[in-house]
């Protein structure tokens, strides 16, 4: 299977990448800077040059074609104000989805926000106030597309611990922490099970192996 990434040097999905070079995917991750490159390929992965902020459709489409799935894990990242989580937490996933679209790629799969499903309660920090809009946005932007068969991935608070491989993954999970290594463990998981295109899912650390968590969201 051949996937491509966006945000390809994020700290998901380097993960992601290694999970899925190792077991023999063909992987790809776009990336704004080119030094980022070498991080790519060490991973596993091709690395490929591009900003999201200002490519076009036929360009990312370029990158997209012959994929088998596509993931968008990319962020404005922490330090950023409110205008980026719009151009790339929002504009930069839309984006995405149309290029998959225009390219033929019906498997997109999301990594969004736990919080994202509601307006932000008064009081909130205004620049995550914009980053769960933005994911709201782009969360409703791509469950509107029947051209894609998409899955939307919404994690807790993210560690950097060692994964567990034992999660919590339903449409309400309630809130919690989850380890960056399990929630790509769980995107690989959901790559793998079409069935799970049409979800929205958080996701928390929790008792069920990955694998299992998955397998019970389709009754199998």
């Amino acid at each position: 299977m051949r996937i491509v990434i966006a945000g390809g040097h994020g700290r998901i999905a380097l993960r992601l990448e290694r999970l899925l070079g190792a077991r023999g995917d063909e992987v790809a991750g776009i990336v704004r800077r080119p030094e980022q490159a070498g991080e790519l390929l060490a991973a596993g992965a091709e690395p490929v040059v591009c900003d999201l902020e200002s490519a076009t459709v036929a360009e990312v489409a370029g990158h997209l074609e012959g994929a088998d799935a596509a993931v968008f894990a990319a962020g404005a990242g922490a330090g950023s104000g409110a205008a980026r989580k719009e151009t790339v937490d929002r504009g930069a996933c839309v984006l995405f989805a149309d290029a998959a679209e225009a390219a033929g790629v019906r498997r997109f799969v999301v990594v969004s926000s736990m919080g994202a499903d509601r307006e932000p309660p008064a009081g909130t920090d205004p620049v995550f106030a914009a980053y769960l809009r933005a994911k709201a946005a782009a969360d409703a932007d791509v469950r509107s597309r029947p051209g894609l068969d998409w899955t939307i991935l919404r994690p807790g608070s993210l560690t950097d611990e060692p994964g567990t491989g034992r999660v919590t993954l339903a449409a309400t999970t309630g809130r919690g922490e989850v380890s960056r290594d399990d929630v790509a463990a769980v995107l690989a998981a959901l790559l793998d099970e079409p069935r799970t295109a049409g979800l929205t899912l958080e996701l928390v650390g929790g008792n069920s192996p990955v694998d299992e968590a998955v397998s019970a969201l389709v009754g199998s």
